[in-house]
């Protein structure tokens, strides 16, 4: 690669292109970019500068949409097959063959295309596979290709896809280290043997392979439900280094940033992609939100002896259908008032908890446990201990984006404190009062909601 200043960057195979007009239409496309990196956690599609590198292939959408509302579903590929055995032994991916789908996730644009929604679908939703019968979603592309994924979250969904973007994730390394990494921040220290991972609660700069190794692990307590946390998250940092001074300003990272991805991205249809690029010019990260699909049951056990998720049809088919009508989501409402009376916001279904006794009294947190499944939260796993076991009032601890789950958990649980502190989820510490616990009263499961979180949320700060 080489050239002079920027606009004047040359990538091989294309011609040197006049300086672009505007820093606005450098950032239009790179919104672009950092949107296609969500299905890749790493691909991106910077098309202005090469867009006939690009590659095609058969998803069999039969329904495009240049303008208007429009549905892309981005699936993200994992190939190893032409990995030499060193390679394979550096980034912890296993010697398998063939291809399976490592992420995928629907986005939404909206109609005048200044919004953004994505809502990542867990691989291991229990769901049917049209003419293979019931199976993880992620079997979907292994058992059809791409025709048969679309297919599948066509019917999964109700929506109507009109792009399909295949990304090879294992592009996400050049990615990443071409914008000289990623910040990331984790709440909880992660150990993970499979992927060479050690990381402490806190901040990290990560490069290419340790931010792979990040955005796949399951080493945490919610497994696939953390690591889309921990994906969405990166995605964000992705598009905001990619959007930032540095990145614009800088030649031969730009150029490198471009070079490393395009080669790793295949569509249907084969259209204009620059045109949909510059209708993304009003898209600002605070207007790219992130949403996670309702789940039913976390610990579910398939007929074939899987461990898998279910949705909560009902609340999916809400969320879904706001999507379909090109209607914003539920955003998170500000931190509940200790002082208030709490009231529920989110359906307890779509609330997952970790329980953890802290007090001397045996079976505290298993009865506990019990109780709130009953109530009809999700708590997946065997309810812990605390190192201190003086607590004396119940205290339930959430994340800052967890504001109205914690809410939802506040009313089950009459008189317990609700406390903001940096942890991944939900937790419920037990105390010395314990606290008594009904059964939800139908009336009292409010409508269901989606909770989201902006790209700009989805920053760590430093």
């Amino acid at each position: 690669m080489g050239g002079d200043a920027y606009g004047g960057v040359k990538l091989a195979g294309t011609r040197t292109r006049r300086p672009l007009k505007s820093a606005r239409r450098r950032r239009r496309h790179l919104i672009l970019s950092g949107l296609l990196s969500v299905g890749v956690l790493a691909g991106t599609g910077l098309v202005w500068a090469a867009p006939q590198r690009i590659g095609t292939v058969d998803a069999g959408v039969t329904e495009s949409a240049p303008r208007g509302a429009m549905n892309i579903l981005l699936v993200g590929v994992d190939k190893r097959d032409d990995l030499t055995r060193r390679q394979q032994n550096e980034l912890k991916l296993g010697r398998e063959v063939g291809q399976r789908t490592d992420t995928m996730m629907v986005i939404h644009l909206s109609e005048d295309h200044s919004k953004i929604t994505v809502v990542s679908l867990p691989r291991d939703t229990w769901t049917t596979i049209p003419g293979k019968g019931d199976h993880k979603i992620n079997s979907a592309y292994q058992f059809g290709g791409p025709k048969l994924a679309l297919q599948t979250v066509q019917q999964a969904t109700g929506l109507r896809i009109n792009r399909y973007i295949e990304v090879n994730v294992l592009g996400f390394i050049n990615v990443v280290d071409s914008l000289g990494g990623v910040t990331v921040c984790t709440p909880v220290p992660i150990e993970d043997p499979k992927t060479g991972l050690t990381l402490t609660p806190g901040t990290h700069e990560l490069k290419g392979v340790q931010a792979l190794g990040y955005a796949r692990t399951r080493a945490t307590a919610r497994s696939d439900l953390d690591r889309i946390d921990r994906q969405q998250q990166v995605i964000s940092a992705l598009m905001n280094r990619a959007l930032s001074a540095g990145t614009l300003a800088n030649p031969a990272r730009l150029a490198a940033f471009v070079d490393s991805t395009l080669g790793t991205i295949k569509i249907d249809p084969d259209d204009d992609m620059i045109g949909l690029a510059t209708q993304l010019r009003d898209v600002s990260l605070d207007n790219v939100k992130f949403a996670e699909v309702p789940l039913a049951d976390v610990d579910f056990k398939s007929p074939t002896g899987e461990s898998a998720v279910l949705w909560d049809k009902t609340a999916a088919r809400a969320m879904f259908g706001r999507i379909a009508a090109d209607q914003d989501l539920a955003t998170p409402s500000a931190s509940p008032s200790k002082s208030a009376t709490p009231k529920a916001t989110i359906a307890p279904s779509q609330i997952s908890l970790k329980v953890l006794n802290g007090t001397n009294i045996t079976g505290l947190g298993a009865r506990t446990k019990k109780a709130l499944v009953s109530y009809g939260f999700q708590v997946p796993g065997t309810p812990g201990n605390t190192k201190r076991k003086d607590y004396k009032k119940t205290v339930i601890r959430y994340g800052p984006d967890r504001a109205d789950s914690a809410r939802t958990v506040a009313a089950a649980i009459p008189g317990a404190e609700l406390r903001e502190t940096q942890v991944a989820g939900i937790e419920v510490i037990v105390g010395s009062d314990q606290p008594k616990i009904g059964k939800a009263k139908p009336s009292a499961t409010p409508t269901p909601t989606t909770q989201t979180k902006t790209a700009t949320q989805n920053i760590c700060k430093k």
